[in-house]
């Protein structure tokens, strides 16, 4: 069964239009400023856990304390 030309053509342009949509739409996610704000959002959320905000705070109290102690000796 044969196609006439025209109809190829249109969905040559369909598949083309399809493409170009989803090559913006992948160029937009791999942008390095998403990936940023991504990252941080990550980042912002693991320090939201408690646990691991105080484990953060004890473990530079811990550093805090060696340097003074190192510099009063």
């Amino acid at each position: 069964m044969a196609r006439d030309p025209e109809t190829i053509q249109r969905e040559i342009e369909r598949t083309r239009d399809a493409l170009a949509e989803s090559l913006d739409a992948l160029t937009d996610r791999a942008h390095p400023k998403h990936l940023v704000e991504s990252g941080r959002q990550q980042v912002q959320a693991k320090l939201d856990d408690p646990r691991i905000r105080y484990a953060l705070i004890g473990l530079g109290a811990l550093i805090a304390f060696g340097l003074l102690r190192k510099l009063f000796r």
